[in-house]
């Protein structure tokens, strides 16, 4: 009984969020029209792309119930949810989109305060990336981004981060002969720690370390981890080119939605470092946008994200062959990849 009512809690909760998502999507479509008209055409979406988005929505929501259900990771974590926080920046957001309309209408795409050091950083990462204000390096930035995101996918943002959770916990059992608070694991880019704090929740004694290029979102996964119990998450300032770390030192890495915002270069280059700071024996896992290779129905809309969000090498991640580029970088074996809603996921090991 206990467990029925936690599911039906929990589809609840989906639910809400997801009609949440479709109401501030709807409402700053028409404030957009009456406060700031353009002369775009609208998009037309066939019903049967929505059903079959929709079916997208269920099927990940009952694989995320399936793995907590099997103990993959605690019930709990699937109502982490920082409210508080989201209640706090939602007007903030909303205050913000005039200024997200104004930069997308003049394609300005290097539009920073005077207050932002842009200095020192790779020239592609110096983008406001989905219009937003200060791209990656602002205050603001940081604390909007896990709200903007879970609006953007209905709600479902952090069940797709979740879907790296049993692939690592199963890639683990490779090393089960060592202490739990020796295994060593990175979250690459780990942006606001969103991801660090489910896998804290599954893994409570492991020692977990964060990497990103972003003073401000760093600022913003210390704010999110504080109130986590067990070791210190250990966060560092530092490119994904060129990791912090020594060879061989993590049995298991992990990096989400950040490859399809490099350029193709640069994803060998992250891949790589990967797998030099990996173990041998360790999981290297990838979860990002899904791809025309195994979503080719959804192309169209791949496109549309494209075009209608500032997110530069998007076009040429579409078509790139990671499977490729991980054999490239050295990983010998590689499973299957899967699909889950707007997300997929590659799981290597070294």
């Amino acid at each position: 009984m206990a467990d029925t009512l936690t599911k039906i809690t929990y589809q609840t909760l989906q639910q809400g969020k997801s009609y949440l998502s479709f109401a501030h999507k709807t409402l700053s479509i028409q404030a957009r029209k009456a406060l700031k008209p353009n002369n775009l055409p609208p998009i037309p979406v066939p019903p049967a792309l929505i059903s079959k988005l929709q079916q997208r929505v269920n099927d990940i929501q009952a694989v995320d119930w399936q793995d907590a259900e099997r103990g993959i990771y605690p019930t709990s974590l699937l109502f982490d949810e920082p409210w508080t926080d989201y209640l706090r920046q939602y007007p903030l957001l909303v205050a913000d989109l005039p200024s997200i309309w104004a930069r997308a209408d003049g394609k300005k795409y290097q539009d920073f305060d005077r207050d932002i050091q842009t200095e020192g950083y790779p020239n592609y990462y110096v983008q406001n990336f989905h219009h937003q204000t200060g791209g990656y390096l602002s205050d603001l930035s940081a604390n909007l981004y896990d709200l903007q995101v879970e609006i953007l996918f209905g709600g479902s943002a952090d069940a797709m981060r979740r879907r790296i959770l049993a692939p690592l916990k199963a890639g683990l059992q490779a090393f089960r002969d060592v202490p739990a608070k020796q295994i060593r694991i990175l979250d690459a880019a780990c942006g606001t720690a969103r991801t660090l704090r489910a896998i804290r929740a599954m893994l409570p004694q492991a020692s977990l370390f964060g990497v990103d290029l972003s003073d401000a979102y760093l600022r913003k996964a210390n704010e999110q981890l504080a109130d986590l119990p067990g070791s210190l998450v250990q966060l560092l300032e530092g490119n994904i080119e060129e990791l912090p770390y020594v060879d061989n030192y993590f049995h298991a890495v992990t990096c989400v939605f950040l490859f399809h915002e490099l350029p193709p270069a640069v994803r060998q280059k992250a891949i790589e470092e990967c797998y030099r700071v990996l173990k041998p024996g360790g999981t290297f896992i990838i979860c990002d946008s899904i791809q025309v290779s195994d979503s080719p129905e959804l192309e169209a809309m791949m496109h549309m994200f494209h075009e209608t969000f500032h997110e530069p090498y998007y076009r040429s991640y579409m078509e790139d062959d990671l499977i490729d580029r991980l054999k490239q970088a050295g990983f010998a074996e590689i499973l299957p990849t899967e699909v889950h809603f707007m997300s997929k996921y590659l799981v290597a090991k070294k």
